[in-house]
């Protein structure tokens, strides 16, 4: 008989950062073991439930008895089993008796092939397991494989000692309506759990069916057993809440006080609009880390002086709760207030000389040594691309200094925000300001990329530094470790190159960073691997954009330095590989590669008096006709333009290919040939190397 399946955990309160693991593990668990067991049927359907004090999921089709099954057993080879006369030997009874067969005619035992010998083998018809007996071992599997951060030990009220995430108290096992009498951490499952600890009067309320659960805590006990639909139900109010505002709800945040309430209600609390004239990013961070609000904010972005909280309890006077929680954020508010004033009163540089004390790498010296690399680079990047030299180094040289703040001291995430707002109220011109926080960007995938040239030269400095600095004293990127996160910034480094289309060389610009590790002990220069490296990672970026394997490596040609157009080269390689005539000359054009990487004789300049067959004369003559469009095309960087120029030689290329032989006898006829194609090669591969578009 197949009925919806429940099993709940109730629990004291679970650690609510380890929710949404603990309810998708327990419910995993559970269907996986039955799955094993043969328990459920093809389309049975799992439903997790998590809330602060259970774990539950519920399964449809779940059959009370597993299917009965035939089992094909080995029992010995033949050779083994059987004399010469054929008859049954010593070693033979003794493995039927242990398999509990001991009286069958070895007759009616299976001969067949198994491997490269003949084995005997006995079939046999296995009774279904029930569900008690599977759904015991599941749950006992699924509740010892839970990702649990602590174990806690506790007695249990019979004097044993038991250890899970937190005491359990019942537990539920139904199917449909009856009872599955199983046993879990000293418990013995029945049919009832618990509802709201506030809103209830905390008697024991009895869930009739597998299949009414979730309606039955919602309707009679106040819980709203689904953790996806508590997010949303959250999310829904606080929206309804904000009204015109927009309310801050990062998905942490969300997912938080989400595994903290199990009938969650919005209110509307207020701050003191004084706390205002602190930076508004230090506010929204302690209302969101130490206190779990969400912060308002106006259609500009500026942060209002109400905020607002989930709770746990739905009252018609919510006045002490509101009240409650607005006195408990004003000392943190006071505090980050009392941070900033404080910080004000010393400038960002009579901060630099305690750089010295701040380890940054035992190899690699303090942060003030790093910090003199970073300004030294930084003035050689700006020198460069033409940048103001002067604004590079000073936006490098204070880039590091709120890190000695109080205010970064108590709150890391906003190292760099907080140096834009002191370097500011120390008179600091606004590009070397907004550099502090720039030069960390991207922190991320899709974050935003520095504004300012300013910005862009120190953070491309400063990701240099790590990178090179790191690799050479040998801690580059192992497997999935990547401690110093050095591949994400190299993917910052290649960004602010692609996307901001800066023109410069990246062999040059890691051996600017080398430079500034002379003298440094153990160092290796690491230029070449670390190029390399960062060449791997851009074919991730471009392949993330839609372009194909052989599209990407057809523009990452191995003196490929400059990236400030490639994907302009991409995008015509995309419209070059559309065309009809692109395969044609895709393929003669790695046949030509192949030829010229034969050839060790130096290729010089085509002699038209030496052409001899109509179909080298004709190509020739294609070239020459098709040269000045290409180059015109290039020279305006219109890469597009350029490949499709080429398509014209299509019929002539492939004229040449089927009647004239390059490899001529005649040394001087040969090597005319091969400066033909050596210079159709280089017209046709300026943009990409289109042979890597063949199949």
């Amino acid at each position: 008989m197949n009925q919806t399946l429940l099993v709940e955990l109730l629990t004291e309160e679970l650690p609510p950062k380890a929710l949404v693991k603990l309810g998708a593990a327990f419910a995993a668990g559970i269907v996986n073991g039955l799955k094993t067991r043969d328990l459920l049927e093809a389309d049975s359907v799992a439903t997790t439930y998590a809330t602060p004090r259970r774990l539950a999921v519920s399964i449809t089709r779940v059959r009370a008895v597993s299917p009965d099954k035939s089992v094909r057993e080995k029992v010995l080879p033949v050779s083994v089993a059987l004399d010469a006369d054929g008859k049954a030997t010593a070693p033979l009874a003794k493995k039927l008796a242990a398999m509990g067969i001991a009286d069958i005619d070895v007759a009616a035992l299976e001969r067949a092939a198994d491997g490269k010998a003949d084995s005997l083998f006995y079939t046999r018809n296995v009774a279904g397991s029930t569900l008690q007996a599977g759904l015991q071992l599941a749950l006992e599997e699924s509740s010892a494989k839970l990702p649990i951060p602590k174990l806690m030990s506790y007695q249990r009220p019979d004097g044993t000692t038991v250890q899970f995430v937190r005491p359990a108290h019942r537990l539920i096992a139904l199917h449909g309506e009856q009872i599955v009498p199983l046993t879990l951490l000293g418990l013995t499952a029945g049919k009832q759990t618990l509802g709201h600890r506030f809103l209830t009067k905390g008697d024991a309320l009895t869930v009739p069916h597998a299949e009414h659960y979730a309606a039955t805590l919602e309707t009679e006990g106040k819980v709203i057993a689904s953790i996806e639909a508590r997010k949303e139900n959250i999310r829904s109010a606080l929206l309804a809440k904000a009204g015109a505002d927009k309310v801050l709800m990062p998905e942490a945040l969300l997912d938080e006080v989400t595994a903290l309430v199990e009938w969650p209600v919005v209110y509307e609390c207020h701050f003191e609009e004084e706390f205002l004239a602190v930076p508004q990013e230090c506010l929204i961070l302690t209302m969101q880390t130490n206190q779990k609000y969400f912060a308002l904010t106006d259609a500009n972005g500026k942060l209002r002086s109400r905020f607002l909280i989930v709770s746990n309890i739905a009252t018609d006077d919510p006045s002490a709760i509101i009240g409650g929680n607005e006195r408990v954020v004003r000392p943190r508010l006071s505090d980050a207030k009392f941070f900033f004033e404080q910080d004000k009163k010393k400038s960002l540089e009579s901060r630099l000389p305690l750089l010295e004390n701040v380890v940054y790498h035992n190899k690699l010296g303090t942060q003030a040594a790093r910090s003199k690399r970073v300004v030294s680079l930084a003035r050689d990047i700006a020198t460069e691309l033409g940048f103001d030299a002067a604004l590079a180094e000073r936006g490098a040289l204070l880039s590091k200094a709120d890190l000695l703040t109080d205010m970064v001291g108590e709150f890391p995430e906003l190292q760099g925000i907080m140096g834009t707002y002191y370097a500011r109220h120390d008179g600091e011109q606004d590009e070397v300001a907004l550099t502090a926080t720039e030069h960390y960007q991207p922190r991320f995938a899709g974050d935003a990329l520095p504004s300012t040239s300013t910005g862009t030269v120190v953070a491309l400095a400063d990701k240099l530094e790590t990178l090179v600095g790191i690799w050479g004293i040998g801690l580059q990127p192992t497997g999935e470790k990547d401690p110093f996160a050095l591949r994400r910034h190299a993917l910052g480094v290649l960004r602010m190159l692609v996307e901001k289309r800066i023109d410069v060389s990246l062999t040059q610009l890691l051996a600017l960073a080398g430079k500034n590790f002379t003298g440094i002990a153990g160092f290796t220069d690491p230029v070449k691997d670390v190029r390399a490296f960062m060449v791997d990672r851009l074919r991730g970026i471009l392949r993330e954009r839609g372009f194909t394997p052989n599209e990407v490596e057809a523009v990452l040609v191995d003196d490929l330095d400059r990236l400030h157009d490639i994907v302009e080269r991409l995008d015509a390689v995309q419209a070059f590989a559309a065309l009809p005539e692109s395969a044609s000359l895709a393929a003669a054009n790695k046949r030509i590669t192949n030829i010229l990487k034969k050839t060790d004789v130096a290729i010089g300049d085509v002699s038209e008096a030496l052409l001899q067959e109509d179909a080298e004369k004709a190509l020739f003559a294609s070239v020459q006709r098709v040269r000045p469009q290409v180059d015109a095309a290039f020279a305006a960087r219109d890469f597009t333009g350029t490949l499709k120029t080429l398509a014209q030689l299509r019929d002539d290329v492939d004229a040449f290919f089927n009647g004239v032989m390059v490899m001529a006898e005649d040394v001087a006829l040969r090597n005319n040939r091969l400066a033909l194609l050596s210079s159709l090669h280089a017209m046709m591969n300026r943009v990409a190397d289109i042979s890597k578009l063949a199949a």
